[in-house]
Formats: structure tokens, C-alpha cells, sequence
């Protein structure tokens, strides 16, 4: 029942940083998002909530491997570290970018995200293989994210 609530947990957070991350990007969807200049690539809004959601319970199943492994504690923090570092760099995005408007400071900072997720992937490696590969998703999301920002950032100079 322990590693029940450890998955619960595991799950609960990236999700619920997620929700409260919504909370700064959904109302400037119909609002200031709608007025900038996008590529004609960009996927319809409707995809970014549930793919944002499949992403985020594969973090927390990630999470959880590394979590529950049987590695010894000095082993786990530093992946635990990187994984609440990229977790703060993920909810952030959305403030600087939506909350913000700051399109070049969200495309710096979304750089900085896609190195701590590479930098999570290749801790969490070490100590589970399926962890890592959990997270292969993520990163190439970001990776399309990124490329996104830097357009709309072009775009709208």
C-alpha cells in the first residue's frame, strides 16, 4: 500500500504543477494568444491540454521508478534534484510566455528546460532505464515546443 501512495503522489504532482500552470496559460488563449502571429503549423489549441496531460503522468510514473528503486539515496537525490528543477522550469514557461508575453525570455528559458530534462533523462538512467525512456516524450514535446517559441518569437518581432 506504501508504493501505492508513492505512485499517487508521484503522479499528483507534476499533474497538479500542470493545472496550476493552466491557470496563467487559459485565459490568455482567448485573449492575448489569439492577437499574435503564429506559424500555420501549430497544432489547434485543443491538443496542447491533453497531450500536456499524458506528459505529465509520465513524468510522475518516472518519478516514481526512481523514487521506489532500491538505489541507494546518494544515488537518487541528484536525479530527484534535476527532476523538481525541470518540474520549476516547466511551470514557468507558462507564466513567462502567457502571463508574461515575454517571448524571448520564455524561449531562453525554454532552452533551459530541454538541458534539465537531458540532464533528468540521463540521471534517471542510471538508476532505471524505463524512467529515462518515460521521458523521451517529454523532451521531444519540448523539443517541438521550442521550436514553436522561437517561431512565434520570429513571427512576431
Amino acid at each position: 500500500m506504501k508504493n501505492w501512495m508513492k505512485l499517487v503522489i508521484s503522479i499528483a504532482l507534476p499533474v497538479a504543477i500542470g493545472g496550476v500552470a493552466g491557470l496563467f496559460t487559459r485565459p490568455e488563449i482567448d485573449k492575448w494568444y489569439q492577437t499574435i502571429e503564429k506559424p500555420d503549423w501549430q497544432p489547434p489549441s485543443w491538443v496542447f491540454g491533453p497531450v500536456w496531460t499524458v506528459l505529465y503522468i509520465l513524468m510522475g510514473i518516472a518519478f516514481y521508478l526512481v523514487w521506489s528503486s532500491k538505489s541507494p539515496v546518494q544515488k537518487k537525490r541528484p536525479a530527484v534534484i534535476l527532476w523538481v528543477i525541470q518540474l520549476i522550469f516547466n511551470f514557468f514557461w507558462s507564466f513567462i510566455f502567457f502571463r508574461q508575453h515575454q517571448l524571448d525570455w520564455a524561449l531562453g528559458e525554454i532552452i533551459v528546460l530541454w538541458l534539465f530534462i537531458l540532464l533528468t533523462i540521463f540521471a534517471f538512467a542510471r538508476i532505471n532505464k524505463l524512467s529515462a525512456w518515460l521521458l523521451v516524450p517529454y523532451i521531444s514535446w519540448v523539443s517541438f515546443a521550442s521550436i514553436l517559441t522561437y517561431t512565434i518569437y520570429q513571427l512576431n518581432q
